[in-house]
């Protein structure tokens, strides 16, 4: 079932939260440098705009795919075996994205790439759950979504001067790299010993079975729909403003690319600060307010920055709403472990985020079609009113106690 644990691959929370971490940050960098290329994409392969915008579509359908799959697999097999496989699938099907020759078959290595994307979230979640202790879960939850900051801010950085020299079909090439890093992570880390052991002492679970545990009951299965919504609408959000952001920027101010990087850096970092402070508070307070808190932020940052024109303002308050918007997902990894029974919590993590990944992988393609209709002012406004459906959801949805205490701490 799972490698010997020794003293030299015995996982402690600083080699959990770097397995959790590089994957999530390698996901991170890859759809945000995607967003870059698409202008230059679009002209090498003659797509017009619902192409490009599909290619990110399809990515978050294959992680919905990726996540139901992997998640079972996961809690079945080990965090650390499934991650290795999921983060290999991730950068092979990357890779092959340079040798496209046109838009079926970037699609489908986009979608398969989407495949290995998918896995990476949840286990890594619950891989933090079963090594970190209780008191610390939220914000040690937050530090692996920073993760995603970490490599969206690196793409930022890398991809306007990097573009210009190697294309986009170099820019995917190094989407290998995080090959490198499973291997690495393979080779420095066995399975958590809470892992094993609840494997031998618990009876396998079908993934039917695994499912079933999502809806075991009235509350259970509230939690549920309302954990669907709080990550649909996250998803939703995040992706429509930071696809189409760069594209914006661009055509509406005149932004080059360097600077629409410097843009998205920005919002990043206010991001990064929300996601941290997110974990802090909710370790602290009742973590449904602190989600009540972001949402509130979020409806009146995203209603107020729709209407900027001053290219300086938009780049600083961009920060503030990036706070509110993406912070948020500091919290889901710990509602989503305090919420679900060891053996099915990657389960969980996986199908209810990616769930809600695959919804939300509909927002550049909506937000393209707005904005080619309508502006793209009215859509970015129009993305105010599904938080409102964010703080319904909170509000007679999500479970009001801040932990369950069959699936608290270190398993075993």
């Amino acid at each position: 079932m799972s490698s010997p644990i020794t003293k030299k691959n015995a996982v402690t929370p600083a080699k959990a939260m770097v397995a959790a971490i590089s994957g999530y940050a390698m996901d991170g960098f890859d759809l945000l440098i995607l967003g870059f290329m698409l202008p230059a994409i679009s002209v090498s392969l003659a797509l017009d705009p619902s192409q490009a915008g599909s290619l990110v579509t399809w990515t978050l359908i294959g992680a919905v795919i990726g996540g139901i799959v992997f998640g079972h697999l996961s809690d079945r097999y080990g965090r650390i075996r499934i991650l290795t496989v999921t983060i290999l699938m991730f950068s092979i099907f990357t890779g092959l994205c340079a040798v496209a020759q046109g838009y079926w078959d970037l699609l489908a290595y986009r979608t398969l790439a989407g495949v290995g994307l998918g896995g990476e979230f949840g286990i890594g979640m619950a891989l933090i759950a079963e090594a970190w202790p209780k008191e610390k879960r939220n914000r040690a939850s937050a530090w692996v979504g920073i993760g995603w900051q970490l490599g969206v801010l690196l793409a930022a950085f890398i991809t306007p001067p990097l573009l210009s020299v190697i294309g986009w079909r170099g820019m995917f090439l190094v989407g290998l790299l995080p090959a490198l890093v499973s291997f690495v992570i393979r080779r420095s880390m066995g399975e958590p010993e809470g892992f094993t052991r609840h494997v031998e002492k618990t009876p396998q679970l079908s993934f039917a079975a695994r499912i079933k545990l999502l809806f075991a009951d009235r509350a259970t299965s509230k939690a549920s729909l309302g954990i669907f919504i709080l990550c649909s609408v996250q998803n939703f959000g995040y992706y429509g403003l930071m696809i189409w952001m760069p594209s914006y920027l661009s055509s509406s101010f005149g932004f080059s690319l360097t600077k629409s990087g410097l843009w998205t850096a920005v919002t990043v970092v206010g991001m990064t600060f929300g996601i941290w402070l997110f974990g802090v508070l909710a370790d602290r307070f009742a973590r449904w307010k602190i989600f009540l808190l972001y949402q509130f932020g979020a409806v009146a940052m995203v209603v107020v920055y729709a209407q900027l024109r001053d290219p300086t303002v938009m780049l600083f308050t961009g920060a503030i709403m990036g706070m509110f918007v993406n912070g948020m997902i500091g919290g889901y990894g710990a509602l989503i472990s305090d919420t679900f029974p060891p053996q099915a919590r990657a389960t969980a993590q996986n199908v209810l985020f990616n769930l809600g990944r695959g919804v939300g992988g509909f927002g550049p393609l909506v937000i393209g079609l707005l904005a080619a209709q309508i502006s793209f002012t009215a859509a970015i406004t129009l993305l105010a009113l599904i938080y409102l459906l964010d703080i319904v959801a909170t509000l007679f949805l999500l479970p009001k106690k801040q932990s369950n205490e069959d699936s608290l701490g270190a398993i075993g």
